[in-house]
């Protein structure tokens, strides 16, 4: 069906995903630090992302998509615990740029790969709300804490948390991550949430 629908213009999309958090849908998410409409079917057409743009990037247009399916969007946000609330690409360490538009003001969240598998709600409990960053301190070449320094150092993060495994391999993203906040000379908010094998939160510090 032709139905109005955003459009969302790449060059002038600057990436603050300020769109997203406007989107109550979820039709919008960030690809490659742009802006992205996700699903035709939870654009309800109606623009809540449009005043949010500070670049003029999104725009109406009549074009074939699919019909809003409110019932679609009701269950996917009554659902949380099964929704993806990933608001960023990419997530790895080792490819995530050091500075990004995403990074202004954020609630950064540094995560052992494994804790996203062990814990169920992981997407509602800990990414949600945040900018999200993994690796695995065993498997991954190299160490994160020079380049988790300089994300740190060179914007406006607000608060830190870590999660990582109950698992002495662990401990290497817990300390690259609290050695870059120290080392980029910062004082904000941060934490360590431990999680067991079998997915129970064992403490947080």
């Amino acid at each position: 069906m032709i139905r109005k629908i955003i459009h969302i213009d790449e060059e002038k999309c600057n990436g603050c995903g300020l769109c997203a958090k406007a989107c109550h849908e979820g039709a919008i998410g960030m690809v490659g630090g742009k802006a992205r409409l996700l699903r035709d079917d939870y654009c309800d057409g109606l623009g809540d992302c449009l005043p949010a743009c500070p670049t003029g990037a999104i725009s109406f247009v009549n074009r074939e998509a699919a019909a809003y399916d409110k019932a679609a969007v009701l269950e996917n946000n009554a659902a949380p615990a099964t929704s993806s609330q990933l608001r960023q690409w990419p997530v790895q360490i080792k490819l995530a740029p050091v500075n990004a538009p995403y990074f202004n003001d954020a609630h950064l969240l540094i995560a052992a790969d494994c804790t996203a598998y062990a814990y169920g709600s992981f997407h509602q409990d800990f990414i949600r709300g945040k900018v999200t960053l993994i690796g695995c301190p065993k498997l991954d070449e190299g160490d994160y804490t020079e380049k988790l320094t300089e994300i740190i150092r060179t914007n406006t993060i607000k608060s830190l948390t870590v999660t990582r495994m109950e698992v002495p391999c662990c401990g290497g993203i817990e300390r690259a991550a609290v050695t870059a906040l120290k080392n980029s000379g910062k004082f904000i908010p941060w934490k360590v949430v431990t999680i067991s094998a079998d997915g129970r939160i064992l403490d947080k510090f």
